[in-house]
């Protein structure tokens, strides 16, 4: 809603950033642009059709430039100036054609063309209201786009940062859309002053409408016609001429055929008055209300134009990724170098003509010349200007019509000579014209100008022209151009075959058809084949035949080394694409094996894993038991009933670890993989440590072999397994240690009896001996350091297990110093643990001090 004390004008605001873009010259922007350059580029882009490809992006664009871009009077498709920009503006076309792709284009519906009605309100003019609802329904499509690239700026940087949007323009669009309705009407809601007049208006319109049918009913003999009408803004009825006095009124008029006179009777002359005020205040207040609207988007022109270029460039951008889906384009690297490298590039005219086009490869750099030669309506021109339309796309930020991974350098500039110049009026002969062509060219020839030549300096004698035409090249090379030239010259054929700087290339023939393949060989000249053209289109055979007769030996000579060339280059072509499909059958027989194994290795690590975890969880259980058992006998030593509960947990245990238990089930080795390098039964001894691939570990033979198996220790762990399995250790160390002292059967029952000695009333304590010295091995040796206390004192327990189950008369405990907390937790679990701890001390001096605790264990 607009307050009526708003100020009723604004000053006016500078809109310079709302004039169209400045097209770039395809000439360099930091040197002077003469007369000649801009014919020589307005020449080029006529020569290359380049206003088609610039209307085949208007028509691809979906906000008001789809109307401003090309036609004579409209905007150019601007050029980069420089390498960085070509480069940014390729950066934004791919971000959009990746939004395509994606399946999520970029969102510019109700884009309207405002910066007419823009740029007349900074003159302090009023906007109409349909003017201000196309001004609120750009906004509109502005917050979307804003809104959409924010969700999406990892994905979309370049465009996010080019198309910034101002979010206070929200603002405005709301001011707006409360004010106009849809389809450009002031909302009645607008003001309350707009609300009472026009409630006003409608009042008396509706009592003078209802007294004048009422008055036709009343004046049926003298009425014309059943119907009101209005005349000057007031309402009058229809009655006959002949007898319009009966109505007093006054007569607005009559009708064509003088039959009828339109009466605006007396009784509602004042009513009419009164309307007429009403309707003019209510004019006025929707005058002032579009006033104060319009001084809004006066004060946000600046903000309002910055939007409306960023809509513009967004809509630019999607019209050039369409254009490229159509075209299946991909953006180019943009090199510094000035150099061209395509593969299977096509002709972009061509392809949305719906033509069949033929890919080829195409390369030229700067200082180098490429020579297309071969029969005529081959396609050496439409090669030619496929370097041309390729090098101003880079530049328009236009993806390259080609395979992904098309090479496009910069150029300053690019200039041709294409087509007939003959000029009746300027008395110019066509070779005339080409001539004042060439020397325009060569004056504006540069490192970075790619120039485009086709059919150099013909129109003359064949000696001078071929002579004239190697001269051109060669001079426009020394310039340091990239120069693309067709010719049937054979001279300037032969200077790229000693030439270094000159690259030859041909479009193809095909014999047997008597057609052309427009298919372009690299690095291998072409034969004209005139008689084959000329024999195509119906030229007398008996003519074609003569012409034979007098061609020179050295053109037949030629011709035949030509053609033995074309022939020998399609037979390397053959073998190349056969190497190369073999080549990717290979890659893909290759990628498909990885993909297995990578299958393989996934499956075998997760069945470890799972039963590494079963493994795991079945030790935890038994332990838990087994320390459950023990607990109860010291608790109650000569409770029969708790010294059977641990025995059976003692005995579960060792059936678990046994052979055939869950554990060294879960521990067995897959049978059907027995490597054929295991060391034999006679090699292995008690003691000896050997590497297991299947535990990934080194473990240390306790037991066998035994029926082509050996019981082996993994740490805590004992179990079975396959001969086959083992390996030689990876340092080649052996090392002796006494066998274990029996299986788990036997551990199982060792443990219950030494458990049932107090119940038989043996003594527990144990006498005070000095500790034995005993020599520190990685099996002896437990290290509890970084480790919490109640992980360390598991661990612990667990650790002394297996050192009074080997019958391990001395373990050593590293702990560390730090704080203290973990060496007194340790030794303070010592002093309550089980009754085999004999006795513990400090390390000495050269066992680590106090970092160390050594248990002596007895039993």
């Amino acid at each position: 809603m607009v307050p009526r004390d708003r100020q009723e004008h604004a000053s006016p605001t500078s809109l310079r950033h709302l004039q169209p873009a400045t097209p770039m010259s395809a000439t360099r922007s930091d040197q002077p642009q003469s007369s000649g350059a801009e014919s020589a580029e307005q020449k080029t882009l006529r020569d290359l059709e380049w206003d088609r490809l610039v209307s085949a992006v208007a028509s691809r664009c979906r906000g008001p430039r789809a109307l401003r871009l090309g036609g004579e009077d409209g905007e150019p498709l601007p050029l980069a100036a420089s390498i960085s920009e070509a480069r940014a503006w390729m950066a934004e076309t791919e971000e959009a054609l990746r939004a395509r792709r994606d399946g999520e284009p970029l969102p510019l519906d109700g884009i309207r063309d405002v910066r007419g009605a823009l740029a007349r309100v900074t003159k302090l003019g009023v906007l109409e209201a349909l003017e201000l609802w196309n001004v609120k329904t750009t906004l509109g499509a502005a917050r979307v786009l804003r809104k959409f690239l924010a969700q999406r700026k990892q994905r979309f940087p370049r465009l996010v940062v080019e198309c910034a949007l101002d979010p206070t323009l929200d603002a405005l669009e709301e001011e707006i859309a409360a004010c106009i309705e849809a389809g450009g009407t002031i909302a009645d809601h607008a003001s309350p002053e707009l609300r009472r007049v026009r409630s006003e208006v409608a009042g008396l319109r509706a009592r003078i409408v209802a007294r004048l049918e009422q008055m036709l009913l009343e004046h049926e003999a003298v009425i014309s016609d059943r119907f009101l009408t209005q005349r000057d803004g007031r309402y009058v009825i229809p009655v006959r001429t002949d007898a319009h006095e009966k109505i007093p009124g006054i007569v607005h008029g009559t009708s064509s055929s003088g039959a009828t006179a339109f009466v605006e009777p007396r009784a509602i002359v004042e009513q009419q008055n009164r309307l007429t005020l009403a309707i003019s205040e209510m004019h006025r207040e929707e005058q002032r209300i579009l006033a104060q609207l319009s001084d809004l988007v006066r004060e946000r022109a600046p903000e309002l134009g910055a939007a409306l270029d960023g809509l513009d460039l967004a809509d630019l951008r999607d019209a050039s990724a369409r254009l490229a889906e159509d075209l299946r384009a991909w953006p180019p690297e943009i090199l510094d170098e000035p150099r061209i490298q395509l593969h299977a590039g096509r002709h972009p005219l061509l392809t949305l003509d719906g033509v069949t086009v033929v890919p080829n490869d195409l390369e030229i750099g700067g200082g180098q010349a490429l020579v297309l030669s071969g029969p005529n309506a081959g396609g050496k021109t439409v090669a030619l200007k496929l370097l041309g339309m390729v090098a101003l796309m880079a530049r328009a930020g236009l993806p390259t019509p080609a395979q992904e991974g098309a090479k496009v350098g910069f150029f300053d500039a690019v200039l041709s000579d294409v087509g007939d110049e003959q000029s009746m009026q300027k008395n110019l002969s066509t070779f005339s014209a080409h001539v004042r062509s060439m020397a325009r060219t060569l004056d504006l020839a540069g490192p970075r100008t790619l120039v485009l030549l086709d059919e150099v300096a013909t129109g003359t004698d064949p000696g001078e022209g071929a002579a004239l035409a190697c001269a051109i090249v060669d001079s426009l090379c020394r310039r340091g151009a990239a120069v693309g030239v067709t010719t049937h010259y054979e001279p300037l054929k032969a200077m790229a075959l000693s030439d270094t700087r000159f690259r030859n290339a041909s479009v193809g023939f095909d014999v047997q058809t008597m057609s052309p393949t427009f298919h372009v060989r690299m690095d291998v000249p072409g034969a004209s084949s005139a008689l084959a053209v000329a024999s195509r289109f119906g030229l007398d055979p008996v003519v074609i035949e003569r012409a034979r007769e007098l061609l020179p030996e050295q053109a037949r000579t030629f011709d035949a080394l030509v053609r033995r060339l074309e022939s020998e280059h399609d037979a390397v072509r053959a073998t190349r694409e056969g190497m190369e499909r073999e080549r990717k059958q290979a890659a893909e027989v290759r990628e498909r094996i990885e993909v297995e194994l990578e299958k393989v290795k996934q499956r075998d690590k997760t069945r470890l894993s799972l039963e590494g975890e079963r493994l795991m969880a079945l030790i935890r259980e038994t332990r838990d038991e087994v320390r459950a058992a023990r607990q109860s006998m010291r608790k109650s030593p000569t409770d029969a009933g708790l010294i059977e509960a641990a025995k059976a947990a003692v005995e579960r245990a060792a059936l678990l670890a046994a052979e055939g238990g869950e554990i060294g089930s879960a521990l067995a080795p897959d049978r059907s993989e027995r490597p054929g390098d295991a060391p034999s039964p006679d090699e292995i001894t008690v003691g000896q440590k050997l590497f297991v691939p299947r535990l990934k570990t080194e473990v240390e033979i306790v037991e066998g072999p035994t029926k082509g198996r050996v019981r082996v220790a993994a740490g805590a762990v004992k179990l079975w397994v396959e001969l086959g399995e083992l390996r030689p250790s990876r340092d080649g160390a052996r090392a002796s240690k006494d066998a274990s002292r029996g299986g788990a059967r036997e551990h199982a029952r060792e443990e219950v009896r030494r458990e049932e000695g107090p119940r038989e009333g043996a003594s527990r304590e144990l006498p005070r001996e000095p500790a034995r010295r005993a020599i520190q091995t990685d099996a002896n040796t437990l290290d509890l350091r970084g480790l919490r206390v109640d992980d360390a004192v598991t661990m612990t327990e667990t650790f002394l297990d297996r050192l009074y189950g080997d019958s391990t008369p001395v373990g050593f405990i590293v702990h560390g110093v730090g704080t203290g907390a973990l060496r007194d937790a340790v030794r303070e679990y010592l002093k309550s643990a089980t009754r085999y701890v004999k006795r513990f001390r400090a390390g000495s001096f050269e066992e680590g001090g106090d970092r160390m605790t050594v248990v002596e264990l007895g039993g």
